[in-house]
């Protein structure tokens, strides 16, 4: 080998340990060379004594290094370039190391070019990101509980589905009458609570307990919210007859007026922050948070008290558009609020329309085990935030606006986003609860509004179920580095525009029938009364989920019409043809991933490190099987040259043998006497025990067959000494045409010995038939006849010898040189061969 193409072997070598080095400390937290130009190198003579000899070397980077030596000797070495110094790294240089180690992703990795580091690098985020979905499913569903439904549902059947007297509940409410039967009975009868069942009286004080269990906050509050008169003109016609006119709700026409007996909040109005209120949905409209308002008292009678005040007093009246009842309570044995607002509205139409919301929140974080359990977790989730925010700027760093052009990282910032802002409304709303139950425990009679915190708290548990739904969906951006994997996201991507297209057309004719339906149907069909509704009615259409009998009574020819073209046009032709797009596009992404060459897998790569792993332990095996057999000398005293050549026979390092003795022999006389052995035996065999135990544990897994295989295998690409860092996809397709060469070269050399043993065989059998014909003739002569032919044979050859003779003594030669020459080189049997002449020695004789 020459000397250039050992430079390039340890130059190969040492880029693993040199490919980290950081350049510019003061331009970012490393250089990427997928996307960062390098410095400019000085060039470095390197020598080097290279030691061919086959060693297992570990073929996949610094994931598990085998503890064996290095296939190169400790004389390879680097020189500096010349007039430098070689500076130690720093401490930068070291924090940026770990920084890369810690936040190395396939966006910051030069992984284009190495399959086996994009999956090594896939892998750890995905386990990182395990951990952090189940961090995320703690925390949201940690905050939640199965007995918050029950708790709804018993509040709802007291307050919104228990009948007065005379059989008036609050979903019945029809008008102003039957609100004032509802206050009166029902509402009342379940804010107070003074006796048991058998009419035994409470000694809970003050408080009122809502089912024994169930405590009142504070005291109820009533408020209303009316419009001016003269809001709205009356025609000229009716003016003599219509006295008043009172719109529809509007913030604008908003009454501000004291009237009835004008002293109290009930006939004085307040603005929205005087009551530190907020606006509030309503069926009909959104509703400000001002009014006039009347809180009721501790007790059942007090309360009814002031209820038959404001009926008698008409505080309700034609201007009247909405009122709201609104109360908590807080049950300790489960530690859960309800915040419960009873909205009656009253349109312009006359009338009343009734609804409520009643929200079970968990305000109060942090009582039992559990619930310091899930702070430990919030605290982990923070960590997390902080690790994720660090990775997308570091992403964003490198791929500047083109970071956002993929739709995962769009979805790690909303991820992010949303995680952030849990977080700061988690402390708000600690703060905020405890600064709230510190004045309802001062003022226990005062109104305890929690409507503002329940409703941040609803949106709070919205917000976490909506991110925890995007981080699940995330999980396809670390899974989809296979084929399987990929067909889903490669459909949607290749059919998005086709169907983006298509939808322009179907929601064009889609709004259409939607227009029509309402129409149509607006106002005798309660589906069809707004546009919105009409929407959804025609989903639930689609669906299969739909009143026809409803529509055909309010239009009998116009909607069997609507339905039948519908369902014809819509379900029939244009969602399938969504379905046919996505079908089309789902068959050639399967047809082109076919094709597609296999590359390695994350099984193999599992694979691959499971049979390190098993590797490492026949080594750390082999190692002790050698020395138990260099124990195995039977002398009671064993010289450490003795136990050093033996096992250097067996390859092993002279670090590892010195260790080895060392550790044993206490009296430091280089000699192991018969206990030390015996303590090293000992050892030796518990060590050999456990490896076998976990190589057992590991050989559950896989069978036998696979196992070696798997090792055979590694060991083909362990004797590769430059494989530390793997090959890349051209150096592979160079070796694959190498290979199949070779076996080309080999086909043909072995054809050709197939030719050439084929001629052998066809001059054998010719051989073998020669010598039969020539063996026939002779077989039917006698012997007598076959010694007169021979004795004339010989007396032929005489004649023709002397021959010779005599016409080599007329040329003038020597007779002992003529006859050297004419006479053949053999010898024959008996006085013959004696009465020839002498011959030169030759070695043929």
């Amino acid at each position: 080998m020459s000397a250039s193409g050992l430079n390039n072997r340890a130059k190969s070598h040492f880029s693993l340990q040199e490919e980290h080095e950081l350049e510019g400390m003061e331009k970012g937290a490393w250089v990427n060379p997928a996307y960062n130009a390098s410095p400019p190198m000085s060039p470095l003579n390197i020598s080097t004594v290279y030691n061919p000899k086959p060693t297992l070397e570990n073929p996949y980077g610094n994931i598990s290094k085998l503890d064996v030596p290095s296939p190169y000797c400790a004389d390879i070495r680097a020189l500096e370039p010349s007039g430098e110094k070689k500076k130690s790294p720093g401490c930068c240089f070291f924090l940026a190391k770990g920084i890369r180690g810690l936040w190395g992703t396939t966006l910051t990795e030069n992984t284009s070019e190495n399959q086996e580091l994009y999956l090594r690098t896939t892998l750890r985020e995905l386990l990182v990101y395990i951990l952090f979905l189940i961090d995320i499913c703690l925390l949201t569903y940690g905050m939640t509980s199965s007995s918050a439904y029950y708790y709804t549902t018993v509040m709802t059947d007291l307050f919104v589905n228990t009948p007065s007297d005379n059989g008036v509940t609050f979903q019945s409410i029809g008008d102003m009458a039957d609100f004032w039967s509802f206050a009166q009975g029902p509402l009342l009868d379940g804010l107070y609570w003074s006796k048991w069942y058998n009419n035994q009286s409470l000694s809970n004080g003050p408080h009122s307990f809502i089912y024994y269990e169930n405590m009142l906050l504070g005291v109820p509050r009533v408020r209303q919210i009316k419009v001016q008169n003269n809001s709205c003109k009356v025609h000229r016609d009716f003016r003599a007859d219509i006295l008043g006119c009172y719109d529809v709700y509007d913030p604008q026409k908003e009454d501000t007026v004291a009237f009835g007996l004008i002293n109290g909040t009930a006939w004085q109005y307040h603005t929205e922050d005087q009551m530190n209120g907020s606006s509030q949905w309503g069926l009909l409209a959104t509703y400000t948070g001002g009014g006039y308002y009347q809180d009721l008292k501790m007790t059942r009678d007090e309360s009814a008290d002031i209820l038959m005040t404001l009926k008698n007093n008409l505080w309700l009246d034609r201007g009247t558009r909405a009122v709201f009842v609104d109360f908590s309570a807080y049950n300790a044995n489960i530690n859960l609020f309800s915040v419960i607002s009873l909205l009656v509205e009253f349109p312009a139409t006359g009338g009343a329309i009734p609804s409520y919301q009643i929200r079970t929140v968990k305000l109060i974080r942090y009582i039992n085990n559990w619930d310091y359990f899930i702070a430990g977790c919030e605290i982990v989730f923070c960590v997390f935030i902080f690790y994720y925010v660090v990775e997308e700027i570091l992403e964003l760093r490198i791929h500047k606006l083109s970071y956002f052009t993929s739709i995962w990282n769009i979805l790690d910032v909303v991820v992010i986003l949303l995680a952030i802002i849990a977080i700061i409304f988690n402390a708000f709303r600690t703060i905020k609860v405890n600064s709230l139950l510190g004045k309802l425990l001062e003022q226990p009679d005062i109104y305890a509004d929690f409507e503002f915190l329940a409703f941040w708290q609803t949106q709070y548990n919205n917000m976490n179920a909506v991110n925890l739904f995007f981080a699940w969906i995330k999980i396809f951006k670390y899974i989809s580095f296979n084929k399987t994997m990929t067909q889903l996201s490669s459909t949607l991507a290749r059919c998005a525009k086709d169907i983006l297209g298509f939808a322009i057309m179907f929601f064009i004719v889609f709004f259409a029938y939607a227009q029509l339906g309402y129409l149509l149907f607006g106002t005798e069909v309660q589906t069809f009364s707004t546009f919105v509704k009409c929407i959804f009615t025609q989903f639930r259409i689609i669906l299969g989920d739909f009143d026809y009998d409803a529509i055909d009574q309010a239009n009998r020819i116009l909607g069997p019409i609507y339905f039948v073209t519908y369902v014809f046009f819509v379900f029939f032709v244009l969602l399938n043809m969504f379905l046919a797009i996505i079908n089309d596009t789902y068959s050639e992404v399967k047809e082109e991933l076919s094709k597609q060459k296999d590359e390695l897998q994350l099984t193999d790569f599992l694979k691959q490190g499971y049979v390190r792993t098993l590797m490492k332990l026949k080594l750390k095996k082999e190692k002790i099987s050698d020395v138990q057999k260099a124990l195995q000398s039977g002398s009671k005293e064993l010289v450490f040259e003795d136990f050093r050549n033996s096992l250097k026979e067996m390859g092993h390092a002279d670090q590892e043998i010195t260790a080895a003795f060392t550790k044993f022999d206490h009296d430091g006389n280089q000699i192991l006497d018969e206990e030390e052995q015996n303590r090293m035996k000992r050892e030796l065999e518990e060590k050999r025990v456990a490896l076998n135990a976990e190589i057992e544990h590991l050989g559950r897994n896989y069978g036998n067959n696979t196992l070696h295989q798997s090792a055979d295998i590694v060991d083909v690409k362990n004797s590769n000494i430059n494989k530390a860092a793997g090959v890349s996809h051209d150096e592979f397709q160079m070796l694959l045409r190498r290979v199949l060469q070779l076996e080309h070269s080999v086909g043909s050399i072995v054809s050709k010995i197939d030719a050439i043993t084929v001629k052998l065989e066809n001059l054998d059998r010719t051989r073998m038939k020669r010598k039969d014909v020539t063996g026939t003739p002779l077989e039917n002569i006698s012997e007598v006849e076959m010694a007169r032919n021979l004795d004339g044979l010989v007396n032929d050859q005489i004649n023709t010898w002397a021959t010779a003779a005599s016409q080599g003594k007329a040329l003038g030669g020597t007779t002992h040189e003529t006859k050297s020459n004419l006479y053949p080189r053999i010898g024959w049997p008996g006085t013959l061969d004696s009465a020839l002449p002498p011959m030169k020695t030759s070695n043929h004789s």
